[in-house]
Formats: C-alpha cells, structure tokens, sequence
C-alpha cells in the first residue's frame, strides 16, 4: 500500500496522474504536484521519527507499516498480513489509567483511538524486549459504510514510559521489599470492595507484625534488620494463600488482601502456616536470628463494608493476637472492642495491683510419673482482682509485658518462689517461669543471684523455666545468657517444647537440664491413631540421650497418665494430681510427711468443651425458639431450655453474630439435649470455637435489613422470616420454658 495508501485514508485522493480534459489540464497539474509535495512531506515526517504509519484491511491484518517500525520486532518475524491484536496489547490497568480494553475488541467494536498505550512483544510473549507504542487509529469506510479498515500513526514512547512505569512503581511499591506500599494496599482494597459490594463478594484481609523484629534490628544492626525484611516478604510470598496480594504497610507490618475466601478454617489454616513459615530461624550476616509473628483477621462484608472499615477490624483482632501471648492469630469479633477497653482498665487496675500486694505465688506440685510422690513445684501467679474475681495469668501476663511492668513482677515473683521454697522441709526445688521480655534483661542474672541471697536458697534447688521464644532474635544473645545464669549454679528448663520455635539445635547448644513437654502433645495422647504418643515418646528418649529430665504438663485424664508413664517421661504435672495451691496447703502437705499424691481424674480424656451459659436461637421446621448454651465442642454442644424432644430431630442454631450451625440430637433429656454438628467448628485463635461460614450481610440485605457489617445478636430469624407465610405454619412441635421463669409455647 505505501504511505500514498496511508494519506489516501487521511484525506488524499491517493490517485496516480491520469488524463483530463485540456480545459482542466491546469487545475490537474496542480492537483497532482500539490499530491507529491504532500506524499513527499510524509516521507519526510516517516523517516524523521517522529511518528510512523500503520494501516489494515477489512479483517483487520496489517497491510501497511513504516519500515522503521518494522524494525523494532525480532528479525525474521512475519509482520504483514498478521492480525493487529497479535501484535501489540494494551496496557493493564495496573500500568495506565487510560483505555483498557483488549486490543481486539476497540478493532471489532471500529472505534477511534488517540494516544493508547500498546505494548510490543516479542515473539512468544518475550517481554525482556518489551516495546511501547503510542498508537493512533481511524476505521475508514466505503461510500455504502462497508469497513475497509484502519489507518493510522504509531510513536514510540518505550524510553519515556519505562521512566513514567519505574516512577509510578517507586510510588506504588516498597523499595526495599518489592512488595506493595501502604498506599497501593489501601487502593487496591478500596477499588476491591467497592466491585464486590456490586457482585456480592467476600475479601479477607489478613495483618501481621513481627514479633522481637525491634530486638533483631537494636542488637544486630539496621542493615540486618533490612535484610530480615526481605527474607519475611520471600517467604510470605511462598506460603500466602493463592491469589493474595501481599504488601508491607510500614516498619515490621504487612497486609495481605485474599479475594473470595470466607472459610474461616481456611484463613485460620492460612494464619498458622503464615506464622509457622515466619518463625523458622534466619540467617542474617552469617549470624542466626529468630522471630515470631501474631495475625488479625477480617472478612469483608461480614466484618466490615468499607475499607476503612475492614482495616480497623483487622487491626482490632492483631491487637487481641498480640495481647494473647503472641504468635497467635485472631479473627475479628464485636466483642474486640470491648475487649480493647477491658485491656486498657486490667492494665491500670494491675498497676494498683502491684502496689497493694494483690498478687501472690500458688504452687503445683510435679509427681514422679511412677510412684507419684513429689518430685518438686512450680510457682505460677495468681491475681484476684477485688471486683472481677480471678484474673487468668494469660490475660494479665502479656500486657505487664507490654507496658514494660515484667521485670517488676517477675523480680518480685522470684523473690517470693525462694522465700517459700527456703522454708520447705528437705531439698526439693522451685521452678519459676521467667518470660521473654525478662530473659531480654541484662540484669536478669544480678536479679536471680538477689533472689538467691535474700532467701537463702541453694541455688541448685531453682530451676528458670524458659520458653523456646526467648531464642526470637539474636540466638548469640540468649547463649550468653545462658551461661551468665549456669554459673550461678541454678538449673534451666526448657518450657513448652514443640510449640512454635522448636529446634534442635536449641538443645543441642543450649545448657538445659530439663524439657517440659507441652500440654498439647498430652491432650488425647491415650486414643488410637493420635500423634501426640510418639512425639511424647521421641522427646523423652532425646532428653534421655542428652542426659536431661523430662516433665508432662496438663495431665488431666487416667488414660493420659497411664500412656505417659508408658513413654519413659521422668514426672508428670496437672490437675489429675494437683492444682496450684497456696504455700499454706504445701507446708502442711510436707510437714505432715505424706509425700505421695493420689491421681484423680476423669478414666478417659475427653474433647475439651467451653462451658457458657448464653442464649441462643433455635430453628426446627418453620419455628423459633431460645435456648441456653450450656457447653460448646468442636462437634456438638448442650443446650436447655426445649421440652419433649426426640432423638434424632434435626435443629439449628444461631450461635450469634451470623454463625448457623445444622445439628441432630443425639441426647434428650427433660429440658436439656446433646447435639452433634453436621460440620465441625474451627479454631477462632483464642482457644474458642466459630463457624467456618456466616450469614452474608448481602443475603441480610434481600430480606430488607441494611447492607452492613454483622452485629452482635442473632439474624436467623431475619433470614427465615416470611417464608411461607402465616397460612403456612406448623404447629409448634417443643414446649419451651422460660429461662426467667414459667414454662411456655413458642411458635
């Protein structure tokens, strides 16, 4: 065709020189100079650079395309007669924020173009010699409006867009990680949201910190810190969940966006191989170093409609993950917020605490796992706050940690454990837990020899127990600790092992003189396929071998003490044999010279159960009913308050905040029955149960509530209401009592 062809399109008549009548010859010749002058100029412009021509046929194959253009593909490929949208792509979204539709349908649709941005490249999809193109188009017509195709320029632009992509990354993206940034994260949220609002969607998001991240970056070094980074990013990008978008929001923070996934078994399984992955050493400069993570979880709509909403929930469960001990994961619930003020008023209220003397030491006895006597005793504290009763060491102990009053507690807590443990008959030893954040404290050795002088206790009977988190970070660092505390002539225990940060290097370098097993590889160590038995059995034969004791915590069960005996554990603690008791009830058990304890117990370990006295709802055929929630396992729960129900009737129940549980009866009794679930509950991350689904705020949506987060309360009825119609109804099958008093019908 040529660029005659190509002017043709824009106006030119395209034509060669023909005859005329000599009454025109004049008016011709012009015409025909004024039309080489012109093609002549585009020539010109061609070979100038400034932009070059392109043009098609009907089925849209080039048919024309300046030389130099030409060029910029791979030698030898076929270029004429190839389809258009073969050739050249328009640019994602990602990259313009122009015209995104495929190259292909602007052709088919025989639009104008003006400056799109097209990628060329290479052959086979090779991107390393990716081109960009400023592409110009017009569809050009027949006089009867029949299309013969395209004509237009194209420029190439690929020095100045590489430099607009890098600027535009730089903004986007985190230069040390590669990850998104903070502002991409929040945009690609947003632009989420908002689509899936309209397309009745779910999106999970899912925040992390690092947990002893600040300890690795003072001890080692920023540019340890840096590199550390990086290698979190490497792995969350292994072990995110597929389809995630992964970015780093700030500092040790990153945000991970999962599109279309609910399941909260799925996100909790996620969690954990997210907290795993990240806590498997590192090594950093040649040097070893260890750190943790804690996870919050939110899903949208169910948590939250809008961004700014999901994100704050998000946060919210972080915050309880981190206030549960770290190394954990949460996900979302109304009561968070009520949880964070509970948090903020334990805080202040354990600052009077320590002033008044509130807290005191209790102590469980450890008992030889085969002739049952005292073997010796832990200290664990206890805190019975004046209003709220008992407060539970695991709430109270992280946020001392958090607000920096640890080592005041801890200093007194040890102290205390060798004054009582002085006044005990005979030689039996004292094991005080020392947390992470003490064991990070360089007077840590200066406070246990304190401890030591003022009580007059061997050193030999006091034993640190010491959790595998203290070898988050510098593992140089905890060596030296270490030896620092052997010298003082007490025992180290390695406490919780198997739970998070296990290595056995840890005890191959570490000076410990005993291993506690953790309670989890105890729970239901007695029943057939269970894996807890042969890790059991594995560690006590290393403990052996390296010459070290063992201890079994959290015996509960006669099957469990029989299997734990049976596995060549040195001694065993938990409420079969004792609970912590005061230092008045172990004086007068020593003193009195009985020396054994008498194992008592349930004969078989049994699924744990929350025990809870909340209301709930009940569905059977097209009837609702209430009922009080006595207890709660992962496959069934007990309820009271139904009348005359048979076994083997199908329920419902509305467990509160969107969460529907199909279930049978399996036990009936009076006003009390024991269910089964179809489906098993799944861990929420703070040792309680949830359902893996909700009722979708979108479904609440249809019956004409408002399209919003879930609220507290329970929204089955809301779901079911109207189906039918009254005319509809069945006679109520239950009779139902009134939980405040009489007995009535429901329906």
């Amino acid at each position: 065709m040529g660029v005659r062809g190509i002017w043709k399109g824009f106006g030119g008549n395209g034509a060669d020189p023909i005859s005329v009548p000599d009454a025109e010859a004049a008016t011709a010749n012009i015409a025909v100079a004024s039309d080489k002058e012109r093609l002549e100029m585009l020539d010109s412009f061609e070979a100038s650079d400034l932009a070059w021509f392109w043009a098609t046929g009907a089925d849209c194959r080039l048919t024309y395309l300046s030389t130099k253009a030409m060029a910029q593909f791979d030698a030898g490929r076929v270029i004429i007669g190839t389809p258009v949208a073969k050739l050249m792509q328009t640019v994602s979204e990602e990259e313009h924020h122009g015209e995104t539709k495929p190259m292909s349908y602007l052709l088919s649709s025989r639009s104008n173009f003006s400056e799109l941005v097209v990628s060329i490249n290479g052959e086979d999809g090779n991107k390393s010699s990716c081109k960009w193109w400023l592409l110009t188009g017009r569809p050009q017509f027949d006089k009867k409006r029949n299309f013969k195709g395209y004509r237009g320029t194209v420029k190439d632009i690929t020095a100045t867009y590489e430099e607009k992509r890098k600027t535009s990354r730089m903004a986007a993206f985190d230069a040390l990680t590669g990850l998104s940034n903070r502002h991409r994260m929040t945009q690609r949220l947003t632009a989420a949201l908002t689509a899936y609002k309209i397309e009745k969607r779910s999106c999970a998001i899912i925040m992390l910190d690092l947990d002893r991240f600040k300890h690795v970056n003072d001890t080692l070094g920023h540019p340890a810190g840096d590199e550390l980074l990086r290698q979190v990013s490497q792995r969350l990008q292994r072990v995110a969940p597929a389809g995630a978008e992964i970015g780093r929001i700030g500092g040790d923070e990153f945000q991970l966006i999962v599109p279309d996934l609910d399941d909260r078994g799925k996100l909790g399984d996620s969690a954990n191989r997210i907290i795993q992955m990240i806590s498997q050493p590192y090594s950093i400069e040649g040097r070893r170093a260890t750190i943790g993570t804690s996870v919050g979880i939110a899903v949208a709509p169910y948590d939250g409609i809008e961004s700014s909403e999901l994100v704050k929930a998000a946060d919210l469960a972080l915050y309880a993950a981190k206030g549960g001990g770290r190394g954990q994961f949460r996900f979302y619930s109304n009561d968070l917020k009520e949880n964070a003020e509970d948090r903020r008023e334990i805080e202040e209220d354990l600052r009077d605490a320590i002033a008044r003397e509130e807290l005191e030491m209790r102590y469980q006895p450890q008992v030889d796992a085969q002739g049952h006597s005292v073997c010796g005793f832990e200290a664990l504290m206890r805190w019975e706050h004046p209003e709220q009763g008992p407060i539970s060491p695991a709430v109270f102990i992280p946020i001392a940690e958090d607000s920096n009053m640890i080592d005041q507690i801890g200093g007194w807590a040890l102290t205390q454990s060798c004054c009582d443990a002085a006044s005990w008959p005979g030689d039996l030893p004292i094991a005080v837990n020392v947390s992470a954040r003490q064991f990070m404290n360089e007077d840590l050795p200066d406070i246990v020899s304190k401890a030591l002088k003022v009580s007059g206790l061997q050193p030999s009977r006091l034993e640190l127990e010491i959790t595998e988190s203290v070898f988050m970070g510098d593992v140089g660092s905890a060596q030296a600790m270490f030896t620092k505390l052997k010298k003082l002539g007490v025992k180290l225990a390695l406490d919780d092992f198997g739970t998070g940060y296990s290595s056995l290097s840890y005890l191959r370098d570490s000076p410990f003189d005993k291993i506690k097993i953790d309670q989890s590889f105890v729970r239901g160590c007695a029943e057939d396929g269970k894996s807890g038995r042969a890790i059991i059995r594995a560690i006590a034969s290393l403990a052996r071998a390296m010459d070290m004791t063992t201890v079994a915590e959290g015996v509960e069960a006669m099957d469990e003490l029989k299997t734990v005996a049976s596995l060549d554990v040195d001694t065993v603690q938990g409420f079969i044999f004792s609970r912590a008791v005061s230092q008045k009830d172990v004086l007068e058990k020593l003193e009195s010279g009985e020396l054994r304890y008498e194992p008592v117990g349930p004969a078989k370990h049994r699924a744990q159960r929350r025990t809870l006295f909340r209301r709930i709802g009940v569905v059977h055929e097209d009837h609702h009913y209430v009922a009080m929630l006595r207890d709660l396992s992962r496959t069934g729960a007990r309820i009271e308050g139904l009348v005359d129900v048979p076994i083997g009737t199908d329920l419902v129940i509305d467990l509160g905040e969107g969460q529907i549980v199909v279930c049978k009866v399996r036990r009936s009794q009076d006003a009390t029955q024991g269910l089964e679930f179809e489906t098993p509950l799944v861990s929420d991350g703070a040792g309680g149960l949830c359902t893996r689904h909700r009722v979708s705020p979108y479904m609440l949506a249809n019956v004409g509530m408002p399209l919003q987060a879930l609220q507290s309360g329970h929204h089955l009825a809301a779901v079911t209401a109207g189906s039918g119609g009254d005319a509809s109804r069945t006679r109520p099958r239950f009779m139902q009592l009134d939980l405040g008093g009489s007995a009535s019908r429901a329906g």
